[in-house]
């Protein structure tokens, strides 16, 4: 089986498992012939899955694909088999082979309980996972992870569910399985032992045996650019608090560690684990040789690294190869092929345009056993390929085969004589295991034709070389399928076919010369082979061939065994072998091959004997050469020109050198030549062509830095009568090896007309209007939701062009038919993880009216297929983040007839998991709208009898729950939801209730973790009339949040007087601003307040008032950082007459920063923040180089121009900003570039906090002086504001949330039917009673336990542990009906806690008592120094009560937990008698076939977040204490 697989692009290692077929059972007809191979066939029922053979033996193993599944075995190569004996066949569902131990393997079921084999399946034992096996789809296939020096040690993939959530869970064995697995870790999405390889080390054996690494999600619902690598070597064990893990975070970088973890693999000697970024389809790949040092792999300047866009090659031990997509066309795809220097890290260019496929398999394949030699399959028409993505207007892919024999630095013809020939390779996989090779010494066969390209596969024929693969000859014509055996002595062959006719099959026995025919024995009748295979190391002398019989309409299968035996009666002399080189002169001389000569024995072609030296594989003899100029290829950065290697990038320095920035400085480098990887030439004495030479550092950079000191200004007008500027941002990953900063930006008018679409690529230094898009009528520009470097320019017609790398190219698509003019929605959907997924809407019109049709496309536009027909609108909803819903899924609202008459034709939504079918299956009809949000599916139904509008929630997609507002909350029709921003694991859903124009306001209510239970956050929220809300969180924190409420919503003649309000805790709580104490000129405000009130408090002008939609009060990299415009006063006023102001806590202190209004834009990180006055003329900006604290002007224009806007890339990471102004009828652009002010990068010294840059910083609850927010501290690392430097690298700001808090009354929000109270106390709404807590049973029939209700539910963000507040400590829970006894189990203590509970505290008292008897020396009370004793401490009266007492004590305190421990046990026992209990182990991952409800679950975005109900009983006391505190800080 082939070891290349891709972490790119998810592809299983197995790839060709899906086309295996093998198997079964007993005896049929033999045919006996002196002269012919035995044949024994079986024929079978069900479809084989793929044979597995144990290593060095001819036992077999195979599995049947359907029911029953039973398991096979085979003791003599598949001549007759057993059904193994030991297993429940019906419940097993994978057969898995050790990887490392050729006597063991594993069968599989979907419980707890499968079962193992260490002697080859003659016995089986059950063994225990407790984790059900995982069924999701990053783990299928991947359930079992081997240790390549200790076979007993096993990782195991699992999953544990709680009601609908499930999660993965790894298990491992130290032990083979003896005694039950153990828990590894949860919240993971794969582990790996560290010693995965052979030949991979750690460098200290200690670490060998036992280091694990995973791959760790932050929570059931995080997005993938949140996962982490954890490495552990003691099996992620706690430590003594009992709660932290002992585990370390890899450093990736160097610099730290890397999130986005997207997978990891072992390629031989190295680990590779690629990453990925937020909104990014580009990634990173980091390599180590010791999980110790790691570094990541640079590419070609012209190679991005996309993810499900490069596949990792079969490589070497000594070099890495990988195939990066290459071409625009995803319909047809093609690669680039890289190499590794020695440790992988720097790759450099073998050969471009090779051939893929949409699957990422790529047409690579070593020759086995010689070094240095592979063959590709080339795209000779490329240039023509990529013009069109339409096949049936572009062209088709002309297809060559090359073969290398130094590694890919050359690469030549194959031939057949003159005529060149083309191979079928790895992306038609026709077979199991290597397409042409196999360990036999030098035989190559394929499948191909004669001929300038690659032709059908079906009009091919076989073609063989016995000089691994440099002359050819031609086999038996029409495609076969094909194999070797006895180390190449036999060659097999069956001719490949569409139909049930093949009866023969054909060999040769003098390396394809000649061949020969057998025929199937004639009770067989006609086959259609699948596939044929043999032993790994192809040195015996019996096959396996499995095939169809009988008919397409009624089809049965057969194993059919091919033995050789008997054929040659003589075993190989001496005088039979031959001395072979992978490579010879033209006069016959060996030649040399990546540095030496290769030699092997083998049998003589002509031969009449066979080897059988069964399960023992030729081994190669090598002889070093001299080094010459064909030992060496290109370095990083420089492409072959002729016999020269030319640069291509820039020149790598080591870190000591180019220290300054004279352009004169030089240092050694690469001269543009590598020794070949893997290369074993002898050197000499004469310079060799890498010897380093000098360069300039000009050589070393891409771009020369500005380091005059000075901020420079670039001016650029742009010409033509227009008002503003339509712009967007097109960023890099936070990734990326690249530094471009790229805008695209058209000038228009605000009535109609827009000028031509211009990009820069340098933040506005200099712009360009592409070609392509020169005189294209372009509607409107779309960026891509979830990748920030790809843009769509829409047409008035059916024609799209993009770019996919932030506008260095320009592509284009016809879509399904036109766009909608008048709609305001985009009509292009994403999908969050497929960046080439589309979905078009597009506008049809007949006589009765328009509609809208949507169309996918999974290849960005080249393909198209209709979805569905009459839509509103259609959305992915699949996302990796979510495992409780398919990837794939697509929701779409549609009419329920294809007819645009509204009448008796509602709209549905309806949703798809599978795009094989096509097929929507209907949720809920009479809906208006549906929105996504987080995990969260809110839709909005109407009830045309009631005149009402509902709300009902889903997170899989396919079931809905109705959304429970709070009491006596009617919506009625003409109202409207609005879904905001809920990124913190709860729906905060606007709620309109008042609709009139102009007066626009309604509640946010907050849900629980399933968007089905609601309560009110905060009432009198201000909309506008479009429904947009004043509703604002602060990017880069936790549950801070902003709004703006309608004061005076009861007057129906004033204005809206609003006033602003501030959470800290995700909506529970809510406060006013305090306002600064004086304002920019030091003068006081007209009132004061300390912390803000309803006389006096800061108010700023929110979401509904902002022209620009997308700018926003902060940003995610500049952590706590706050702008905005407003005043100081009672209420709102007019934002003519607004000031700014600014907050470097997080809403919890203010200043007033500029009088009038400015715009603001943060840089570097938040180190550079940069103002600009609107609204008014200037000619100068003011900026910030210490968060705020100093302001400092910098003329931009020598007169006074209007600035509309400033900006910068959206992750604040630049040092650039960009003007956007007018100056009388122009429009002009300004780049302003503050790299100029330092050129020395900030330095984070961790060992020395004062000499360090940067500083640690944590938000805080107004209410929580300790710190904590959300029940932990995060602590964010911020550059000083004194110190004069830049971020040279995205800072990971989050650095510390480890910390976890005691739970106190801001960790709690009111419960369903409670509300807040003037006195900030939630208290039951009048008339009402608690939800029934005993639902939690009835809804899901496999809870254990529910809850008291008490007024108060835990907020879905915090992770607080322990306090009074304490959900364990306080919380009084009871049992589920029929769950008793797993609520015992659950909540009962052991024997050993028993025993210590009495015991030690006996142990204790006799101890004290024994003190107090030897130590007695004074009376009760303060002990004075030289005072004597009044009291004897040798008194009877006094010694023996002493201790006496103290063992009372402790014995009547122990009491209480003995009783009921033994009640506990009592109870469990005669639950057992009953009937009633656990069978021990489960074969199914579903234990219920009952409704399954929304649930809460184990772990949220840390992994102890819960909803969890109050214990009425602390009701008074919890109220108490918290509210106290509330009122008395008022």
């Amino acid at each position: 089986m082939r070891s290349s697989g891709s972490i790119g692009a998810a592809i299983p290692m197995w790839w060709s498992a899906f086309l295996l077929l093998a198997t079964l059972l007993s005896t049929a007809s033999t045919v006996h012939a002196k002269d012919e191979p035995t044949i024994k066939f079986k024929k079978l029922k069900g479809f084989p899955n793929n044979p597995n053979y144990f290593p060095g033996s001819n036992v077999v193993l195979f599995q049947e694909a359907e029911s029953p599944r039973t398991v096979w075995r085979s003791t003599d190569g598949g001549a007759s088999w057993d059904q193994a004996e030991g297993i429940d066949h019906d419940k097993s569902i994978a057969l898995i082979m050790h990887k490392y131990d050729p006597d063991r393997a594993y069968v599989l079921t979907l419980g707890n309980v499968h079962w193992k084999t260490a002697d080859k399946g003659k016995t089986w034992e059950k063994f225990h996972t407790d984790a059900a096996t995982s069924d999701f789809a990053e783990s299928f296939g991947n359930w079992m992870a081997f240790h390549a020096d200790d076979p007993n040690k096993i990782i195991f993939t699992g999953m544990e569910c709680e009601g609908f959530f499930c999660e993965e869970r790894t298990m491992y064995t130290t032990d083979g399985f003896e005694t039950k697995a153990k828990s590894l870790r949860r919240q993971t999405q794969g582990c790996w032992w560290a010693k995965s390889s052979p030949i991979f080390s750690t460098g200290d054996s200690d670490l060998d045996a036992t280091r694990v690494i995973c791959i760790v999600r932050a929570g059931l619902f995080s997005p993938q650019y949140e996962n982490r690598l954890y490495i552990s070597d003691n099996y992620f064990k706690t430590l003594d608090d009992g709660e932290t893990l002992d585990e370390k975070e890899a450093n990736l970088n160097g610099d730290g560690p890397v999130p986005g973890l997207v997978s990891l693999v072992e390629v031989k000697k190295f680990l590779l684990a690629a990453t990925s970024s937020p909104k990014s389809a580009e990634m990173a790949l980091f390599v180590t040789d010791d999980t110790k040092t790691w570094h990541r792999a640079v590419f070609p300047q012209d190679h991005a690294l996309l993810e499900a866009a490069y596949t990792v090659l079969e490589s070497t031990n000594y070099s890495i190869q990988i195939d990066v997509r290459s071409g625009k066309r995803t319909s047809r795809p093609m690669g680039t092929l890289l190499t590794s220097n020695s440790n992988g890290t720097y790759f450099t260019r073998n050969i471009e345009h090779t051939n893929r496929n949409r699957q990422a398999y790529v047409d690579f394949e070593k020759v086995t056993g010689i070094q240095g030699v592979f063959l590709v399959n080339q795209v000779d028409n490329w240039e023509d390929v990529e013009k069109k993505g339409d096949e049936e207007k572009g062209a088709e892919k002309k297809i060559k085969t090359l073969i290398t024999f130094d590694d890919g630095r050359t690469f030549e013809a194959i031939k057949t004589g003159e005529d060149n020939i083309h191979l079928h390779s790895i992306t038609e996989p026709k077979n199991t295991g290597p397409v042409f090779s196999s360990p036999a010494p030098g035989l190559v066969m394929g499948n191909g034709n004669r001929g300038k390209h690659l032709e059908d596969y079906w009009d091919s024929g076989l073609f063989i070389s016995d000089d691994a693969g440099k002359t050819w000859i031609e086999g038996p014509n029409s495609p076969h399928k094909y194999e070797f055996g006895d180390q190449g002595s036999i060659l097999l062959a069956i001719k490949d076919s569409k139909e049930i006719d093949v009866q023969e099959i054909k060999y040769s026995l003098d390396h394809g010369k000649t061949w020969k025919t057998t025929k199937l024995p004639d009770d067989l009748g006609s086959i259609l082979p699948w596939t044929l295979t043999t032993i790994q190391d192809s040195t015996s002398l019996k096959f396996l061939l499995t095939a169809q019989t009988g008919s397409k309409e009624s089809p049965s299968f057969c194993m059919i065994s091919i033995d050789f035996e008997g054929l040659h009666e003589d075993t190989c002399k001496e005088s039979d072998m031959e001395k072979w080189y992978a490579r010879k002169d033209d006069d016959g001389t060996p030649s040399c091959v990546m540095g030496h000569t290769q030699k092997y024995m083998r049998r003589k072609k002509d031969a009449k004997c066979f080897i059988k030296k069964e399960f023992k594989g030729p081994v190669p003899e090598t002889s070093k050469c001299d080094c010459t100029d064909g030992d060496f290829e290109c370095d990083f950065n420089f492409v072959r020109d002729g016999d020269e290697c030319k640069q291509a990038g820039p020149i790598l320095a080591s870190k000591k050198d180019c220290q300054t920035d004279d352009p004169e400085e030089t240092f050694k480098g690469s001269s543009g030549w590598r020794l070949i990887p893997g290369n074993e030439c002898k050197r000499t004495n004469d310079d060799q062509k890498d010897k380093q030479k000098e360069w300039k550092c000009s050589d070393a950079k891409s771009r020369p830095s500005n380091s005059s000191g000075e901020i420079s200004v670039t001016y650029t007008p742009f010409k033509g009568d227009f008002d503003r500027f339509e712009k967007h941002y097109l960023e890099r990953s936070e990734l990326s090896n690249f530094d471009d900063e790229t805008i695209i930006a058209r000038p228009e008018k605000i009535f109609g007309g827009a000028g031509d679409i211009f990009i820069t690529r340098d933040h506005g230094k200099t712009w360009h209007t592409p070609k392509e898009l020169e005189d294209k009528d372009i509607f409107a520009i779309v960026t891509h939701t979830y990748a920030k470097e790809m843009a769509f320019f829409l047409t008035t017609g059916k024609d799209v062009y993009y770019t996919t790398d932030r506008g260095k190219s320009i592509d284009s698509f016809e879509a399904q038919g036109p766009l909608d003019r008048q709609s305001v929605l985009s009509p292009l959907s994403f999908h969050p993880n497929q960046p080439e997924w589309l979905i078009w809407h597009s506008q049809k019109c007949t006589s009765d009216g328009c509609h809208l049709d949507a169309s996918l496309s999974t290849d960005r536009g080249d393909h198209w297929h209709t979805l569905k027909r009459y839509v509103e609108r259609c959305e992915f909803t699949g996302s990796k983040a979510y495992n409780f819903r398919k990837k794939s899924q697509i929701l779409c609202s549609a009419r329920e007839h294809e007819s645009d008459d509204a009448d008796d034709n509602p709209l549905q939504l309806l949703y798809m998991d599978d795009f094989s079918s096509y097929e929507f299956t209907p949720a809920l009809s009479h809906i208006t709208r549906f929105a996504t949000m987080a995990e969260f599916i809110v839709v909005a139904t109407e009830n045309t009898t009631e005149g009402t509008l509902s709300a009902l929630a889903s997170l899989d997609g396919e079931r809905y729950a109705n959304a429970h507002f709070p009491p006596n909350f009617q919506v009625p029709l003409q109202n409207a939801y609005t879904v905001l921003d809920s990124s913190t694991h709860a729906v905060n859903l606007f709620v309109a209730t008042e609709v009139e124009k102009s007066r626009r306001h309604g509640s946010i209510l907050k849900s629980n973790s399933n968007g089905t239970s609601y309560v009110m956050s905060i009432s009198g929220v201000n909309a506008d009339d479009g429904w947009y809300v004043d509703f604002e969180k602060m990017l880069g924190l936790e549950g801070v949040v902003l709004v703006n409420t309608v004061a005076n919503q009861d007057s129906d003649s004033e204005p809206k007087n609003l006033q602003t309000r501030i959470s800290h805790n995700d909506g529970a709580l809510w406060s006013f601003l305090p306002p600064p104490q004086k304002d920019a000129e030091g003068k006081p405000y007209s009132c004061s307040s300390r912390e803000g009130d309803a006389f006096c408090a800061l108010h700023i002008h929110g979401y509904t008032e902002r022209a620009d939609r997308g700018k926003s009060y902060s940003s995610e990299s500049a952590v706590g950082l706050m702008f905005g415009i407003g005043n100081v006063g009672p209420i709102l006023g007019n934002a003519k007459d607004a000031d700014t102001f600014m907050t470097q806590d997080a809403g919890l202190s203010w200043k007033e920063v500029k009088k009038g209004s400015w715009t603001w834009s943060f840089g570097d990180q938040g180190s550079i923040v940069v103002l600009a006055q609107r609204n008014t003329k200037t000619k100068s900006v003011s900026y910030s180089l210490d968060r705020g604290e100093t302001w400092q002007d910098k003329e931009f224009h020598d007169s006074e121009v209007f600035i509309t806007d400033i900006t910068t890339v959206r992750s604040g990471s630049s040092r650039n900003f960009m003007l956007w102004g007018q100056n009388g009828k122009e429009l002009f652009t300004i780049n302003l570039d503050f790299s100029g002010l330092t050129d020395r990068p900030c330095v984070h010294d961790k060992e020395d906090p004062d000499k360090s840059d940067y500083e640690l910083w944590s938000p805080e609850h107004p209410l929580q002086p300790n710190g904590c927010l959300f029940g932990h501290r995060n602590r964010y690392l911020r550059k000083k504001k004194d110190r004069t430097c830049y971020n040279e690298q995205n800072l990971q700001q989050l650095v510390d949330s480890s910390e976890t808090c005691e739970c106190t009354r801001q960790d709690y929000e009111c419960d369903y039917n409670y509300e807040l109270d003037n006195h900030n106390y939630c208290t039951l709404v009048e008339g009402l009673k608690p939800a029934d807590p005993e639902q939690v049973c009835r809804d899901d029939p496999d809870a254990i336990e529910y809850h008291e209700r008490t007024g108060l539910r835990r907020i879905p963000l915090t992770t607080c542990k322990g306090g009074t507040f304490d959900p364990d400590n306080v919380f009084k829970s009871y049992p589920c009906p029929g769950h008793e006894e797993e609520f015992d189990k659950k909540h009962s203590t052991s024997g050993i806690a028993i025993f210590f509970a009495v015991v030690i505290p006996i142990a204790l008292a006799a101890l004290v008592g024994w003190w107090f008897y030897n130590n007695w020396q004074g009376k009760f009370g303060q002990i004075r120094l030289g005072e004597q004793s009044s009291l004897d401490n040798d008194s009877p009266w006094i010694k023996y009560p002493v201790v006496v007492v103290s063992a009372v004590v402790a014995v009547v305190s122990a009491l209480p937990l003995l009783a009921s421990s033994v009640w506990r046990t009592a109870s469990s026992a005669f639950t057992k008698l009953s009937g009633r209990g656990d069978s021990g182990g489960r074969y199914s991952w579903i234990r219920s076939s009952g409704p399954r409800r929304f649930t809460t679950r184990d772990s949220f975005a840390r992994g102890r977040g819960d909803y969890a109900i109050v214990d009425e009983d602390e009701g008074e006391l919890l109220g108490d204490d918290s509210d106290d505190e509330i009122e008395g800080n008022r």
